[in-house]
């Protein structure tokens, strides 16, 4: 549709047809039907039979037959031909769940990513839906939150990079081609960082710190293309996003010339009274329109108030018509006005949702997001001799995470129907009970212990329930469950060796069981191809090469901890010194550093040379192991004196290379000036001239550095 004739349809909709625009439900209610699988608080608003029938939007519905039928409903009732927007919470996957996203952080690979994206948006547009809430593209450094499995991680170089490669997989070059879907980039702003790690809480930093750390990631997905943008639950600077002028007219709007649709999250625009911002609807209506809020979801606000706000000269016609015109522009962008279901087809749905070709994507991604932490000498597995097989995640289809969709866990292969395929009955199984109602597993130690008496290892697939991760599952311990711990504690001291697999949706607190366990590969939630990935990577089939998104805290007391922290006045440098920013019982450093991954070979990294226009950085890399394998190399830089304090280092590249046994390459990074760049006391983007540490490794803490002096002249 041409946009004089989105114009003219503008003028022709009632008030009341624009606030219902403006307004998101569930699918349920234009039914009559009772809200089912609410994910927040929501007051009873009361909407008219009238309202119903020109609601915007919905959420959380799929399946081909259903929409097309829910569309089809809609459209006879309408007044004006203006299709609904169909939306839902594809995190990780539709019918073919992917690794959690902070898993696919640790892949290091922008590529596959994408790849994976587009799988997922085939399935998803199938199945009839035109927009998914993702990607999350919110920094994260405190593993207490239970969100931080949605972030692709601690870093806001690489967390862009994730977050636009899941947008172009998504949308492709435009979202309204068949099998593409909308992205929806969430949650703008600085969800990561809630206080104490505690959910929906308050969020306080300084502009600074926002800018250069909490804000790229959003940018990146902007820039990319992404359709939309959600508000995030808590408040920047006093201010809750929802109704946040800074955040959505100055730095959305403005800043990055975002045309596309802001929506609220869940009952956001309502909350604004929680927040005690607005002494009532009105008020809420008022500050969320003025900020620049074109839908809010599931909350009557809009619909209730936006009548009394024009009549009392609070709000304006224009600005109205600025919200319904960016929301018909996006139904218009999906060919909506011309097919209204756009690509919801049963057969195709059928073919596509779980197929073969999805599950290798899902399955390549689980294998290069996996991270092997620990490894005396014990994997690759031998079939040698018996191999003991316990935890909760032993034989379970639950290897999901929270978030996963549509995904059929009775379906998917669990971990001793994929290790039975290659050991057989050498494969011995005891304590292999999953999590059911309660956070923790029955003991039955002592039976697998006399069961496991043939065996010299053991695998434990262990971690923390699936509906422990996720929206709404802050935690204040990140220790394994007490019977966990004791079966792994039990099985070294009978002189097992001891493979721990991880199963998580945040780094946990792994120290007290460190020393038990022989090798610890972090598995996260794999995914619908996860058991076939583990297994692949236990027997060696694969060699693992995923590096930590996130750091892992030697205790929770140590959160938040981040490789990327500014110096302080008084560094901790001396350990026999006390007076120096450090804790008495514990190092400042993590038990594992970002960018930290194992391997079945070893590699060096050494030779790091500066071109002498300052332009380049090369280091050689080497396999200098016995097998082919990946590894991530990875560029940091630090800005030595500046004119307000500076990371001790920041992630500005990457590469992922392949290497064979004794293969040596030379990698090359460019250094531009976007790189030194950042947001001084005046919020002026730019770089000093100066000193800095161009650092290249293959880990934040393994890294080799030389310090140049960059001009103007270097870095024009």
């Amino acid at each position: 549709m041409e946009k004089n004739k989105l114009l003219e349809l503008v003028s022709e909709m009632t008030l009341e047809e624009k606030a219902m625009q403006m307004t998101q439900l569930v699918p349920d209610m234009l039914y009559h039907l009772a809200p089912a699988n609410l994910t927040g608080p929501t007051r009873q608003w009361h909407f008219t039979d009238r309202q119903l029938q020109c609601a915007g939007s919905v959420l959380g519905k799929s399946g081909a037959a259903y929409l097309k039928k829910l569309q089809a409903d809609y459209l006879k009732d309408a007044r004006l031909p203006i299709p609904l927007l169909f939306m839902a919470d594809v995190i990780h996957g539709y019918e073919t769940i992917l690794p959690i996203p902070l898993a696919q952080g640790c892949s290091f690979d922008p590529e596959l990513v994408e790849e994976n994206a587009a799988a997922v948006a085939r399935e998803a547009a199938a199945a009839g839906l035109h927009v998914t809430f993702s990607p999350m593209a919110d920094l994260v450094r405190d593993p207490r939150w239970g969100r931080v499995m949605e972030s692709c991680g601690e870093d806001p170089y690489l967390n862009g990079q994730m977050a636009a490669a899941t947008v172009r997989g998504y949308q492709g070059k435009d979202p309204g081609e068949k099998g593409k879907i909308a992205a929806c980039v969430k949650h703008f702003a600085a969800y990561g960082q809630p206080e104490g790690g505690r959910d929906y809480n308050t969020v306080d930093m300084s502009r600074g710190m926002l800018r250069d750390f909490y804000l790229p990631a959003y940018r990146e997905a902007v820039q990319a293309g992404a359709a939309m943008v959600m508000t995030s639950f808590n408040t920047v600077e006093r201010v809750p996003s929802t109704c946040s002028r800074l955040l959505l007219d100055r730095i959305l709007r403005r800043e990055w010339d975002f045309q596309g649709v802001v929506i609220s999250d869940y009952s956001a625009v309502e909350e604004l009274m929680n927040h005690s911002v607005a002494a009532d609807a009105l008020e809420a209506g008022e500050k969320s329109l003025h900020a620049g809020m074109d839908i809010e979801m599931m909350s009557g606000v809009y619909a209730a108030s936006l009548q009394n706000l024009l009549e009392q000269g609070r709000i304006t016609q224009e600005e109205i018509d600025t919200c319904v015109i960016r929301i018909l522009e996006l139904k218009n962008r999906l060919g909506l006005f011309e097919n209204p279901c756009k690509d919801a087809d049963e057969e195709q749905e059928q073919r596509l949702c779980g197929c073969k070709e999805h599950l290798e994507l899902a399955r390549k991604l689980a294998l290069e997001s996996m991270v092997l932490l620990k490894n005396e000498d014990v994997l690759p597995v031998s079939a040698h001799a018996p191999l003991g097989l316990a935890g909760p995640f032993a034989d379970t289809g639950g290897l999901f995470g929270e978030w996963s969709y549509m995904g059929n866990r009775e379906k998917t292969r669990t971990l001793r129907e994929a290790l039975e395929a290659v050991y057989g009955t050498q494969l011995v199984t005891a304590m292999t009970e999953p999590f059911r109602q309660s956070p923790d597993v029955p003991d039955s130690v002592e039976e697998a212990l006399e069961r496991f008496r043939p065996c010299e290892l053991c695998i434990v697939a262990a971690g923390e329930p699936e509906w422990q991760t996720g929206e709404a599952t802050s935690k204040t311990n990140l220790r394994l469950s007490p019977n966990q711990e004791k079966l792994i504690h039990a099985l070294r001291n009978a002189g097992k060796k001891v493979v721990l697999l991880l199963f998580s949706g945040r780094p946990l607190d792994i120290a007290p069981i460190l020393d038990a366990a022989d090798a610890v590969l972090q598995v996260w939630f794999p995914g619908s191809a996860g058991a076939y990935a583990v297994t692949d990577i236990l027997t060696g089939k694969y060699n693992p090469s995923g590096r930590l998104s996130m750091s892992f805290p030697r205790n929770v007391g140590q959160i938040p901890v981040y490789y990327d922290c500014y110096n302080t006045g008084r560094p901790s440098l001396d350990p026999e010194n006390r007076f120096c920013s450090r804790y008495l019982d514990c190092p400042n450093s993590p038990l594992f550093p970002f960018g930290y991954g194992l391997s079945y070979t070893t590699f060096s990294c050494r030779g790091l040379k500066i071109s002498e226009d300052n332009t380049t950085a090369s280091v050689l890399v080497k396999n200098t192991g016995s097998r082919r394998g990946e590894t991530v190399v990875q560029l940091y830089v630090r800005d030595v004196s500046a004119s307000v304090v500076r990371p001790l280092k920041e992630l500005k590249g990457f590469r992922r290379i392949a290497l064979d046994a004794g293969e040596e390459t030379e990698v090359t990074f460019r250094i531009t000036a976007d790189m030194l760049s950042f947001y001084n006391e005046d919020e002026q983007w730019g770089w000093e001239p100066g000193e800095f540490d161009i650092m290249v490794g293959l880990d934040s803490e393994q890294i080799e550095g030389q310090r140049v002096y960059l001009s103007p002249a270097d870095l024009p």
